[in-house]
């Protein structure tokens, strides 16, 4: 959870009223986010230096916030501030607006083809007449630090770049060139660099050496020049001197470049409703138009608002108190939502999701924010009516219970696993319907959502390779597949997945498995074709040795297969020791 570090007297006079701590508290927990800590600016220099100076009465306190991850808009003091003010009641919902700006007046950026090879899209926009003093620019500065430690993923997928507009002429170009042709004064330097000797000059610079390698070793590098060919920016690493905003800027001109377009949208949205409070035309932002070389073009930013149908039904379920629906609506309106009853059949309201709203996406997160509106101390404590597990999770923990008796370990293994571990560790080739895949992940480790309990349970022996011969284990576990049906794109489903690791492993061990499997169930051996029981027939998996491997048929359906293990993917998982597992869907059996 990111922490947001405020000055207490300058948010006091945001809000219009100066509060106790004990009162900014309770003010803090009723809106979801909490004061973590209270210190000063010399405190924390104090700190970070292990000096034991004594603080003095005239050091400006500072309030340490934390918010949810996924709310940017609480990431400085002017988005906190505006929020909580919306939220006890002294500001309305504020309106975003793009100026109305003609379309030969309107300033363009021209982005080359080259730049595909690297950082593909762009997005620009300018605060026009704003005002800075110190504490309004050194706001704006952390914004843009804070969103590049957080949404933008320390600068790999969005990297954020503000200049001084009038120190600058349009058009713009967004290109990319070969770090040899590149040269320009970077920010806070004097002699002019070419981008790959900005690179060795970089490396000992503690803050940007940590994003050289976004760019470092490619052919070319992504560069902003003006009209004159002057350059703005080399992103994601550094600005360029010539056009660097101070605190007499008055128009400043905002690029996000990107590998993703919709985190480039919200990081300027985010950026620009924020400040557009200082600018002359309060919340108003001049939009700019992007132009692509095959003649497309967009306009940006898009402060439209995101509609939303949401059942007032649905909300009171979740929530677990019968509000009616003016309630629902002045708690929504009290976390910057405007909602609207529709006028037929069943009380629906059309949600309106302003831009600095970007982590609103599906209805469930409107039924949070009225229930934080609501007060969760508020909300009564119930028993439920049953505690009866699911069906689903009563049949596994009969079948966890008949493994174990078995003579089979019960182990626990992550959902998620690398790219190569759920496909070509296991033979397998990934045909793009079947795995999810995570957008970023933080480690190599966890690439993709797995899609079988096999790389799991293969691990696992793989890391106890030493332990006494036989190993016997199971799991029963979730996996995750794609499901164009589902609302979320995938779905759930429960499987069991038995491995017998030793040096006599054979087919008919594990067949053994499976017969008792299907015998607790209840469920005979048939012939084949007959659907009022299972049966076994040949199998090609390419995890399994050929002729070796069977699939499960179990009322006409094919609900897993059994076999050995292929010697390859036993070497690909460092398991010197032959192996046999099945692994079957146990949702088939309700």
């Amino acid at each position: 959870m990111p922490t947001v570090s405020v000055g207490r007297d300058r948010l006091f006079e945001a809000l219009g009223r100066t509060y106790s701590q004990e009162e900014f508290e309770d003010l803090c927990f009723k809106f979801g986010i909490e004061l973590d800590d209270v210190t000063t600016e010399r405190a924390i220099m104090r700190k970070e230096k292990h000096l034991e100076e004594e603080a003095t009465e005239d050091e400006e306190v500072i309030y340490k916030i934390e918010v949810a991850a996924n709310r940017y808009d609480l990431l400085c003091l002017e988005g906190l501030a505006q929020a909580l003010r919306t939220f006890i009641g002294l500001d309305p919902i504020p309106v975003y607006t793009v100026a109305n700006i003609k379309a030969e007046s309107m300033l363009k950026m021209h982005v080359k083809p080259e730049t595909s090879l690297i950082r593909p899209y762009v997005v620009c926009a300018v605060l026009r007449g704003i005002t800075f003093d110190e504490a309004k620019y050194n706001s704006f500065i952390d914004l843009q630090d804070r969103l590049h430690q957080n949404i933008c993923r320390r600068r790999t997928l969005v990297a954020i770049g503000t200049h001084d507009l009038d120190t600058m002429e349009g058009p713009f170009t967004y290109e990319a060139l070969p770090p040899s042709q590149i040269n320009f004064v970077p920010l806070k330097q004097v002699k002019s660099f070419k981008a790959d000797e900005l690179m060795d000059f970089y490396k000992s610079d503690l803050k940007l050496k940590k994003f050289l390698h976004i760019v470092e070793n490619s052919p070319v590098y992504p560069v902003l020049y003006d009209r004159n060919r002057t350059v703005l920016s080399l992103p994601p690493i550094i600005n360029g001197a010539h056009s660097a905003i101070t605190l007499k800027t008055k128009n400043v001109f905002i690029e996000c470049t990107a590998t993703d377009l919709t985190k480039a949208k919200i990081v300027l949205n985010t950026m620009v409703t924020m400040f557009s409070v200082y600018c002359q035309s309060k919340f108003e932002v001049e939009p700019v138009e992007v132009v692509y070389s095959d003649g497309k073009s967009s306009i940006y930013p898009d402060l439209s608002l995101y509609h939303m149908e949401v059942p007032l039904s649905y909300i009171t379920d979740i929530v677990g108190v019968p509000l009616d629906e003016n309630e629902v609506a002045s708690l929504l309106n009290k976390m910057q939502l405007h909602a609207k009853k529709s006028v037929c059949g069943e009380c629906t309201f059309t949600v309106s999701v302003p831009p600095t709203r970007s982590d609103v996406l599906h209805p469930c997160d409107v039924a949070e924010d009225v229930a934080i509106a609501y007060g969760y101390n508020e909300i009564p404590k119930s028993i439920p009516p049953s505690l009866k597990p699911l069906p689903l999770n009563q049949f596994s923990d009969l079948i966890r219970s008949e493994i174990a008796m078995s003579g089979f370990t019960e182990v626990l293994t992550w959902v998620l696993c690398s790219y190569k571990e759920n496909f070509s560790m296991l033979n397998r080739e990934d045909d793009k319907s079947t795995a999810v895949i995570i957008g970023n992940p933080r480690s190599a480790d966890f690439e993709v959502v797995r899609a079988s309990l096999m790389p799991g349970i293969l691990k696992t022996v793989g890391h106890n390779k030493d332990h006494p011969k036989p190993i016997k284990i199971f799991e029963v576990g979730d996996i995750t597949l794609l499901d164009e049906k589902k609302d979320v794109g995938a779905s759930n489903c429960r499987r069991l997945a038995a491995l017998y690791c030793g040096a006599n492993s054979g087919f008919e061990l594990i067949h053994g498995l499976v017969d008792r499997v299907m015998e607790i169930i209840g469920t005979p051996f048939v012939q084949p074709g007959d659907n009022a029981g299972y049966y076994i027939e040949r199998a090609n998996e390419p995890e399994f040795l050929p002729g070796r491997q069977a699939s499960i048929i179990y009322k006409g359906k094919c609900i897993g297969a059994f076999g050995i293990v292929h010697p390859e993917v036993l070497n690909n998982f460092d398991i010197p020791d032959p192996c046999s597992f099945v692994e079957l869907n146990i949702e088939s059996f309700l």
